[in-house]
C-alpha cells in the first residue's frame, strides 16, 4: 500500500472538500493518507495530520497539491528534498504549475499507483543566505530569490559576483534569481526571457534598473551566483514568495543549482507551447 499527501490551498472549500473526498477513497482501499497539521485542520482532517514534516515526508510515495501555484510551490519545498514525486492539481486561478483538473484527480492517483506515468525533473535553486556576523542558512526555491527594496524604501545598490568574479553592481528596485521554471512568474514581469522548465540554467532579472543594463543575465546551470547588499539601505530577500527578512551591508545570498531536483508527475507528453498559449490566452492564429 502507499503513503500519500495532500497539501491544500487554505482558502478555497472546493481543495478541502476533494482532500476529503480523495481521502475517504484512499483509506478505503487501504492506503496511508498523511496531511500537515494545519491543512488537516482546515480540511476536517485532523486524524490524519502530521506536525513533523520530516516525519510526513518519510517514504512518501506520492504529493497531491490541491490549489493553485502557491500551494503548488508550498508542495515542492515541503518534499522536494525527500525526493517525492509531485501531482499538482488546479484548484486555483491560473494554475501554470499544476498539470490536472480536479475531476481528474482520483484518475491522476489511480495511473500513478498503476505506473501510467512519467516523472518531470525541474531545476531547484540553492539559496544560502550569509551574514555579516557569520551567520549562514540554506533554502530551496522553485521559481526564484528575489532580493528587492524594502516596500516603502528607495532603490537598493547590489554588488554582482559570477563564480567568484565580480561583475557589476545593479541600482535597481530589486534582482531576481530564477531558476526555467521561474522565468513564467516574477521574472516574467520584469521583462526576462520565457525558458522551457525543463532546461537548467540560473536567470538573473534586475527589477526597475536605474542603469542602461537592464537584461537578463542567463548563465549555466553550474554558475555561482552571488548578491551583496551595499550602501545603508536593507534589502528584502524573499524565496518562492516567503519573506525571509531584510538583508543589511555586507550581507549576501549565493545562488546555486540544488543537487536535486523537483519530481512533477505527468501523463503524456507536456507541450510546453501550448501551455503557454492555454495560460496566456494566446490565439491560434
Amino acid at each position: 500500500m502507499a503513503a500519500i499527501g495532500f497539501v491544500l490551498h487554505h482558502e478555497r472549500a472546493q481543495a478541502a472538500e476533494l482532500a476529503r473526498e480523495t481521502t475517504a477513497w484512499l483509506v478505503g482501499a487501504g492506503h496511508e493518507v498523511r496531511v500537515p497539521q494545519p491543512d488537516a485542520a482546515i480540511a476536517g482532517l485532523s486524524e490524519h495530520g502530521w506536525e513533523d514534516e520530516a516525519a510526513l515526508t518519510k517514504d512518501l510515495d506520492l504529493a497531491v497539491s490541491l490549489g493553485g501555484d502557491g500551494t503548488m510551490l508550498r508542495t515542492v519545498d515541503l518534499v522536494a528534498g525527500a525526493g517525492v514525486p509531485i501531482i499538482g492539481v488546479n484548484v486555483g486561478q491560473m494554475g501554470y504549475l499544476t498539470d490536472i483538473e480536479p475531476p481528474g484527480t482520483r484518475s491522476a492517483i489511480e495511473r500513478f499507483l498503476t505506473g501510467e506515468r512519467s516523472i518531470e525533473s525541474r531545476m531547484l535553486l540553492t539559496v544560502a543566505v550569509e551574514h555579516g556576523d557569520g551567520r549562514r542558512t540554506e533554502h530551496l526555491a522553485f521559481n526564484e530569490a528575489v532580493l528587492e527594496k524594502t516596500p516603502m524604501g528607495h532603490t537598493v545598490r547590489l554588488a554582482v559576483e559570477v563564480d567568484g568574479e565580480f561583475f557589476t553592481t545593479y541600482a535597481a528596485d530589486g534582482l531576481i534569481v530564477a531558476t526555467p521554471t521561474g522565468s513564467t512568474a516574477y521574472a516574467f514581469s520584469a521583462r526576462g526571457p520565457i525558458v522551457a522548465p525543463t532546461h537548467r540554467a540560473l536567470l538573473l532579472t534586475p527589477v526597475s534598473p536605474h542603469m542602461l543594463f537592464d537584461r537578463t543575465l542567463v548563465l549555466e546551470p553550474a554558475a555561482s551566483l552571488r548578491l551583496v547588499v551595499q550602501g545603508h539601505r536593507t534589502a528584502t530577500l524573499s524565496v518562492d514568495g516567503r519573506n525571509l527578512g531584510e538583508l543589511e551591508e555586507g550581507d549576501s545570498i549565493v545562488c546555486t543549482a540544488a543537487d536535486r531536483s523537483a519530481r512533477l508527475v505527468t501523463f503524456g507528453d507536456r507541450d510546453f507551447l501550448q501551455i503557454l498559449k492555454s495560460k496566456f490566452g494566446l490565439e491560434d492564429r
